[in-house]
């Protein structure tokens, strides 16, 4: 990756902060952004843009990493949380790719990377926001990985099971919260930043140059297993 232009969205916390790690070591020229702007570019993305601030004329890749954890009952799920939803996780995807979209055609080969959920694939009570909004992610990932296929740019994206990141910090504030949801995996454990990191950099990678509009079970095993 030594050269290589790469946007990540979300790059000063969890997942995003750790793929940024591996890519600097690896030699890429890094562009993060966040909310809160510490230790990167300022960017809310539930706002209208149509600019990125020191956008790269050439970008290679593309990582967009906000996502939300509110786990409720359906019939406590308000329209506007709904709406919320839809901002952080996709809503906001849209934002950026739309704004990064000219640098990325101007690459030979780029690649952007999605995060969905487990929870799309596999039903999971209280799980009806985040997996309505993180099935429309999975549909913007096959959808643009087939229109920009003829540009070269790959779109892929990875779904989760429960990380430990600070997003689910309330889930997983105990030690017993933690063996106690690693128990329901068939890996026996949780998933780490720096698991879902080292996939993120695959997907950006030469590595995985014929490979587009794919999701990849990144679960240990829970979408599948028993």
């Amino acid at each position: 990756m030594k050269g290589k232009n790469i946007v990540i969205v979300g790059g000063n916390s969890g997942i995003g902060q750790a793929a940024a790690q591996i890519l600097k070591e690896q030699g890429a020229n890094l562009f993060l952004f966040s909310k809160s702007g510490e230790g990167t570019e300022a960017l809310d993305t539930s706002k209208d843009f149509e600019t990125m601030p020191n956008l790269p004329e050439v970008i290679d890749g593309v990582v967009y990493c906000p996502g939300t954890i509110n786990l409720k009952p359906f019939h406590r799920i308000s329209i506007a949380d709904f709406q919320q939803e839809l901002e952080v996780n996709f809503l906001g995807a849209v934002r950026v790719l739309q704004a990064c979209m000219k640098g990325l055609k101007k690459s030979d080969q780029a690649a952007v990377v999605l995060y969905s959920t487990v929870a799309v694939q596999t039903g999971m009570g209280f799980h009806s926001g985040i997996a309505s909004a993180k099935g429309a992610i999975e549909g913007l990932t096959r959808s643009l990985a087939a229109e920009w296929a003829p540009s070269h740019i790959r779109v892929n994206a990875i779904a989760p099971s429960l990380t430990d990141t600070p997003l689910a910090s309330a889930l997983l504030s105990t030690e017993e919260k933690k063996e106690a949801s690693g128990k329901r995996h068939p890996l026996g454990r949780i998933g780490t930043p720096k698991d879902i990191a080292a996939s993120t950099v695959f997907l950006l990678s030469p590595q995985s140059s014929w490979m587009t509009g794919q999701i990849l079970h990144l679960d240990g095993g829970m979408s599948s297993l028993k």
